[in-house]
């Protein structure tokens, strides 16, 4: 039997702020950025929340500074802020909502513009098995600084999704996505039960 899954994007949805927005301001306390650079940085979150933003462009320019960077050692970096920071704005309710499915049996996984090494270290947390994030380009165990194409954002969440759907037999009808954003509205129209939680303006 096709099984029913549980799909969730992460920003204002699981947790409560942008993670890209808390990766930033933890980088301008550890004095790796300056004031100028994280005020550009929500600058661009800004114009995001507008629908200005060209965010496939802004996630290829940010990506471009790891380039050179360990894997390994970006991954260790983001697991330890991620225990003392992004968790604490996971939503108690999202947790309570993930293990409600788990309990269900559904298929789990969060779909989220953000890079691995920060969205598996949540789903790890949460238990969560699949994880489709932007995907970024290694080589011998460095970043190239550049994205596997598309952008895990708006019609490119779709393409990332197939991949998953290609390796379980899901029924979509019966299958739910809880999302904030209405950028996120191609894969809203994928599922049967679509799901607005904490909803921008755009998506009412």
């Amino acid at each position: 039997m096709p099984r029913i899954a549980a799909f969730f994007d992460m920003d204002k949805t699981l947790i409560d702020e942008n993670s890209g927005s808390l990766y930033l301001k933890q980088r301008y306390a550890r004095g790796e950025i300056k004031g100028l650079d994280l005020a550009r940085g929500f600058g661009a979150y800004l114009r995001y929340k507008l629908g200005l933003l060209d965010l496939d462009a802004w996630t290829r320019e940010l990506v471009r500074e790891l380039e050179g960077q360990p894997v390994a050692a970006v991954e260790r970096e983001v697991e330890t802020w991620l225990a003392g920071e992004l968790i604490a704005h996971l939503y108690p309710e999202a947790k309570a909502l993930v293990e409600a499915h788990r309990q269900r049996g559904h298929l789990l996984a969060i779909v989220s513009g953000a890079p691995r090494f920060v969205v598996a270290p949540l789903a790890r947390y949460l238990a969560v098995e699949n994880v489709l994030p932007t995907e970024l380009e290694e080589r011998d165990g460095r970043f190239t600084g550049r994205v596997i194409p598309p952008v895990c954002f708006g019609a490119g969440k779709i393409h990332w999704l197939r991949q998953l759907l290609a390796e379980h037999d899901v029924d979509l009808a019966r299958s739910a996505f809880y999302t904030d954003s209405i950028t996120d509205l191609p894969l809203l129209e994928l599922v049967g039960r679509p799901v607005a939680v904490n909803p921008d303006p755009r998506l009412y």
